[in-house]
């Protein structure tokens, strides 16, 4: 009885809570703070491990008590959250977007002053760790613009085509929100309801940003509207939102079929009445920045924007480079790469044109393409999985640790697939109730030949951003926030290391094809440093971009153009891969010429991976430190 109660009363509670100020139970204000703990902790001696811990926990909060979204995908506890957040969104209004940044830099500062002379080094390299990632999540300094992403760090442009929240946020709650009882089901309407004031935050955020003269450029407001206006199309009732909440409640007992028709309603209701007219506002706001937006396509034309990008760069490159000479890096590369895909294509006679000519002819081979149907979209999938049912027999020659989260392969949602690039990654939850999933895009089938899907696979799945992350988040003896951690350079790093550690396995033996493949999705990354210094240090055009990659890859167009769109929103970020990877390779071959017979390539691996995501300078210290134990 107390069930049907519950739900019976719920949507006359909501509707009439719809216009009031937010409250913890029904809006996005975070949970209080425990002022008294804190200020214990502040008189304790700097080095004590309690006053560090405390730091930790403390830290971790700030970021989840403003970031519910990240925590629920993550599948944290209430305990690691700071509070109970699953019923909660969030809120960009400018204000709470400056508190939150500026509760990250005092953790940061806090942090950075510890005393580390009597600490072990698994704590001082977590307290460095720790410090490294409040600066990151307290983004550029002197900028106000943009948003925290929990992934991206400082993301320019709030409202944009592939990423922020009016896209994650309802895709962590169809994919990570979790319904196994009557309150996770009242905790997703609640959250319904908070839509309206949600997207009323963000057009805040949006309109502030603007009158700083920070506008992202018109294309890629174009393509944020095709988003926006699309997303509200769909009848209520078949909206991924109620459609996914639908699924989900139909697997849960102890809620009477009556019960759950009616929280089916209530879902309708607030997907119409506030989620519907939230992405409304936004919409509208978009609309009138239209004829606003920058013909340029680089951060450089926004104001600072080139301290900005420098900004960036050390954040998701992770190095003290120049991009000029980052720049040089990538077309020194691109010329390596291209002289090895040469070598393939002549012994298979393929030989006129330049190699992206010839690679773009493969492109058009009908062996190499999947039908465009739904029936070969399904035969994709099915190979995807096989492919990694292949490797992980192999895994055990070169890797000692296993994740225990499992993977699996789905199809990126039609509704966002045309921003989208053409494959990615979401971690697992911490309790194991979602999986790793490795995203297809299959929204053009020629972009995805059969030689491109193998090198594809080994990234996303194993043993590239699964089998890292996943290891990643088992390690229960970091702080939760490490567990998570996004370093950009080392994550995406780790992941083109993988596609060269599975050729290395022979994954690509007899297959020239998959091989070319691989290669060049390494000329891909190449490529990256290019273009993206080309675009927000060089001042290429989004034109110049987009024609200089794909003459140069080959790759299909459509991939490319959505390529191009996704560096001009997320600057810097298309810079880790490259050099990340090279940066591990070099620590490899660094330990293998120390070591020699000593080296062991199951030991490197684990050392790079059980230690968690870090940047890049603490790898090459844990390297530096292991290779003169070994000796």
């Amino acid at each position: 009885m107390k069930k049907h109660y519950m739900v019976g009363v719920g949507l006359a509670s909501l509707m009439l809570t719809a216009c009031e100020p937010s409250t913890p139970e029904s809006g996005t204000t975070k949970p209080v703070v425990d002022k008294t703990a804190e200020n214990a902790v502040e008189n304790k001696d700097s080095s004590s491990t309690q006053h560090i811990e405390q730091l930790f926990k403390q830290t971790t909060h700030a970021f989840f008590g403003d970031r519910s979204l990240t925590a629920t995908l993550f599948g944290l506890s209430a305990e690691d959250a700071g509070g109970k957040f699953s019923h909660r969104l969030e809120d960009y209004t400018p204000e709470k977007e400056q508190q939150f940044r500026a509760a990250l830099q005092g953790y940061e500062q806090k942090l950075k002053h510890v005393a580390l002379q009597n600490v072990d080094t698994e704590l001082a390299d977590n307290v460095r760790v720790m410090a490294n990632l409040a600066r990151y999540y307290s983004g550029a300094p002197g900028f106000d613009v943009g948003y925290i992403d929990g992934w991206m760090g400082h993301s320019p442009f709030i409202v944009n085509q592939i990423n922020g929240p009016t896209i994650d946020i309802p895709n962590f709650m169809q994919n990570s929100h979790v319904i196994h009882n009557l309150q996770d089901a009242e905790d997703y309407i609640q959250r319904l309801h908070g839509f309206k004031q949600l997207m009323e935050s963000i057009r805040a955020k949006l309109m502030a940003d603007a009158k700083q003269n920070w506008l992202p450029p018109k294309v890629l407001i174009e393509k944020a509207l095709h988003f926006l206006d699309g997303f509200t199309k769909t009848k209520v009732s078949e909206h991924g939102l109620v459609s996914n909440f639908v699924e989900k409640l139909s697997k849960v007992e102890g809620i009477s079929a009556e019960d759950k028709q009616k929280l089916i309603k209530l879902a309708e209701h607030e997907v119409e009445h506030s989620v519907y007219p939230g992405y409304r506002l936004v919409a509208e706001a978009m609309r009138k920045l239209l004829p606003q937006g920058r013909a340029e396509a680089g951060i450089w034309a926004q104001p600072n924007g080139e301290t900005f990008y420098r900004d960036a760069v050390k954040q998701l490159g992770d190095t003290n480079l120049s991009p000029e000479a980052i720049h040089q890096i990538g077309l020194d590369e691109v010329k390596r790469i291209t002289a090895e895909m040469d070598r393939i294509l002549l012994a298979q006679g393929y030989k006129e044109g330049t190699v992206g000519e010839r690679m773009t002819a493969l492109n058009e081979e009908p062996r190499f393409l999947y039908e465009d149907s739904d029936e070969g979209r399904a035969q994709l999938l099915k190979d995807l999985n096989t492919m990694i049912e292949e490797i992980n027999v192999r895994m055990p020659e070169l890797f000692a640790t296993k994740p225990p989260y499992p993977v699996e392969v789905r199809r990126i949602p039609i509704a966002t697939q045309d921003g989208e690039a053409g494959g990615r990654y979401t971690p697992p939850t911490l309790d194991g109730s979602v999986p790793g999933i490795y995203w297809i895009n299959l929204r053009d089938m020629k972009a995805n030949p059969r030689f491109d899907l193998k090198t594809l696979t080994y990234h996303e799945a194993n043993p590239g951003h699964h089998w890292q992350i996943a290891l990643n988040m088992s390690l229960d003896s970091l702080p939760v926030l490490r567990r998570i951690a996004p370093y950009n350079a080392y994550v995406e790093g780790w992941a083109l290391y993988s596609e060269l550690v599975a050729w290395e396995m022979g994954m690509y033996k007899d297959d020239p094809f998959g091989d070319l493949g691989r290669l060049k999705a390494e000329l891909f990354r190449a490529v990256r440093l290019v273009v993206d210094t080309g675009l927000h240090y060089k001042k290429w055009t989004r034109e110049e971009a987009i024609d200089y990659m794909e003459k140069t890859t080959g790759t299909a167009r459509s991939d490319v153009v959505a390529e191009i769109e996704r560096y001009m929103a997320w600057p810097g970020q298309a810079l880790g891969y490259k050099l990340g990877m090279l940066k591990i390779v070099d620590l490899r071959n660094q330990a293998k010429q120390a070591l020699g017979d000593k080296f062991d390539i199951r030991q490197f691996h684990d050392l790079v991976l059980l230690g968690g995501a870090m940047p890049m300078r603490v790898l090459e210290e844990k390297v530096d430190s292991w290779i003169k134990a070994q000796l």
